[in-house]
C-alpha cells in the first residue's frame, strides 16, 4: 500500500510537471511570435510609429513574464518578486524599469530553451502511450521495414511486440516519470534565473518593505498611546476624581454627623475598586500579564475558552503536558503581537462573522511562529471595514511579520499570522 502511494505521488509530481512543461512550450511558441515583432517595432521607432506600439507590446511582454514569475511560486515553491506598475506609464518609463531588462532577456532565452525543454517534457509524459500505441499497430508498417522504437529491435508479430514492447513500455514509464519534474525543475531554474531581480533591486525593495512598515509600527503606536490616554481620561481618572470628592465630603461631614461618613467611604472603596479593576485592564492592554504567568500557549488557550462562538486550539508540541509554559527565545514583542491578533481576529469572529465553529491553530517551525484563524462565517472580511484588520497587519508588520486574509464572500475567512521567532 505505501509503495502504491508512492508511485501514485510519483505519477502525480509527473503530470504537474508535464502540465507546466507544456505551458512553457506554449508561451515559448508566444515569445517566437513576439521577439522578432519586438524587434521590428523598435526598428520603427526611428520614423515615430513604433513609439505608439511598441509601448503595449512591453506590457503584454510584462504580463507573460509576471504569469511566469507567478507560476514559478506555484511550481518550485520559491516566487520570483513582480514587476512594478509604474513601468506601464509611457515609452520612457517602461524603458527604464530594470525589470523590462530582465523580461527582454528571459523572452530571447525562453524562444530557445523554453521551446525545447517545453516539448520535451511534455512529449515524455505521453511517451508509454505512444509506445502503445505504436507496439499495438506494428502490423501496419510494411514487412521489409518493420517498426524499431527505444531498444531498437524490429517488431513484425505478436512476439516480438510482446518481447520488445513490454521492456520498452517499462522504459517509457521510468522516462514519463522522472523525465518531466527534471526539466520542468530545469526550466524553473533558467526562468528564475533570468526573471530574478539583482541584489540592488532586492535591497531597494526592502528598505521600501521596512519604510512602510516603520511608519505602519508609528501609527499603530500612536493609536495605541492616545487609545491608553482616553482610557485613561475616561475611566480611571474620572473614578479618582469620584474618590477624591466622596473622601473631601466624609471629611467634611466628620464633625457634623459621624454616622453619614460611613455610606461616603463605601462608596469611596467602591470607587477605588472600580478605578483600579479599569487601571489593570489598561496595564493588561499594553502587555498581558496572562502572557507573563502561562506563556504565549497558555493564552491563547485561555482567548479560545472565553470565546462566545464554539472554538477549537491546536497548539502540537506547544501544548503538550510536561512542555515548556512558553516559546523560550521568542522576543517578547513578538508575543504580543500574535496574541492581540489572534484575540482581535476571534473578536471579529463574534461580532460580525455568524459563524458557527471556529479554530486557532499555533505552531513554531524553521523559526516562524505560524497562528491560522479559520472560521465558517459569512465571509467577506476587508481592511478598513470597522473590523481591526489594519491594526492588526500594522502589528505584525512592527515585528517583521506577515498577515494574510483570505475571506472570499460566503465564508470561509483565514487568517494567517507569520513572524520571525529565531531558531
Amino acid at each position: 500500500m505505501n509503495d502504491l502511494s508512492m508511485t501514485r505521488a510519483s505519477a502525480a509530481r509527473s503530470a504537474r510537471a508535464a502540465g507546466y512543461c507544456a505551458t512553457v512550450f506554449v508561451r515559448a511558441l508566444a515569445l517566437v511570435v513576439l521577439v522578432p515583432v519586438l524587434m521590428y517595432s523598435a526598428v520603427l521607432c526611428l520614423v515615430g510609429v513604433g513609439l505608439l506600439i511598441l509601448p503595449h507590446e512591453l506590457r503584454l511582454l510584462r504580463r507573460l513574464a509576471d504569469g511566469e514569475r507567478d507560476r514559478l511560486g506555484r511550481w518550485a515553491a520559491e516566487s520570483t518578486p513582480p514587476a512594478g506598475p509604474h513601468a506601464r506609464r509611457r515609452l520612457m518609463a517602461v524603458l527604464s524599469d530594470p525589470a523590462t531588462g530582465r523580461d527582454l532577456r528571459w523572452a530571447a532565452a525562453m524562444t530557445v530553451a523554453g521551446t525545447a525543454l517545453g516539448l520535451i517534457g511534455a512529449a515524455l509524459f505521453l511517451f508509454p502511450a505512444a509506445v502503445v500505441v505504436l507496439v499495438g499497430l506494428w502490423w501496419l508498417f510494411p514487412a521489409d521495414d518493420p517498426i524499431r522504437l527505444i531498444l531498437n529491435v524490429p517488431i513484425d508479430s505478436w512476439g516480438s511486440a510482446v518481447y520488445a514492447g513490454v521492456p520498452q513500455f517499462l522504459l517509457s514509464v521510468l522516462l514519463a516519470l522522472f523525465g518531466p519534474p527534471l526539466l520542468a525543475r530545469l526550466a524553473a531554474s533558467v526562468s528564475r534565473w533570468l526573471l530574478a531581480p539583482s541584489a540592488a533591486a532586492v535591497l531597494a525593495e526592502r528598505v521600501s518593505t521596512l519604510d512602510r512598515t516603520r511608519t505602519g509600527a508609528i501609527d499603530a503606536h500612536g493609536n495605541e498611546l492616545r487609545r491608553i490616554e482616553r482610557d485613561l481620561h475616561d475611566g480611571t481618572q474620572a473614578r479618582l476624581v469620584s474618590l477624591a470628592m466622596h473622601l473631601g465630603l466624609a471629611e467634611r461631614t466628620l464633625s457634623a454627623d459621624p454616622a453619614a461618613v460611613g455610606p461616603l467611604l463605601a462608596r469611596a472603596r467602591e470607587g477605588a475598586e472600580e478605578a483600579m479593576a479599569e487601571l489593570r485592564d489598561v496595564l493588561r492592554s499594553v502587555y498581558p500579564p496572562i502572557l507573563a504567568d502561562r506563556g504565549l500557549a497558555g493564552a491563547v488557550s485561555a482567548v479560545v475558552a472565553r470565546c462566545p462562538v464554539p472554538a477549537t486550539v491546536e497548539l502540537g508540541e506547544l501544548g503538550q503536558p510536561g512542555g515548556p509554559r512558553g516559546l523560550g527565545d521568542v522576543p517578547a514583542q513578538v508575543e504580543v503581537a500574535v496574541y492581540f491578533a489572534i484575540t482581535e481576529a476571534l473578536t471579529n469572529v463574534a461580532k460580525h462573522a455568524h459563524a458557527d465553529s471556529v479554530s486557532v491553530t499555533l505552531a513554531r517551525a524553521d523559526g516562524t511562529l505560524r497562528a491560522e484563524i479559520t472560521d465558517d462565517g459569512r465571509g467577506g472580511a476587508v481592511e478598513g471595514g470597522g473590523t481591526g484588520l489594519r491594526g492588526m497587519r500594522q502589528r505584525i508588520e512592527a515585528v517583521d511579520g506577515v498577515l494574510r486574509v483570505q475571506s472570499r464572500p460566503g465564508g470561509p475567512t483565514v487568517i494567517t499570522v507569520e513572524c520571525p521567532c529565531g531558531s
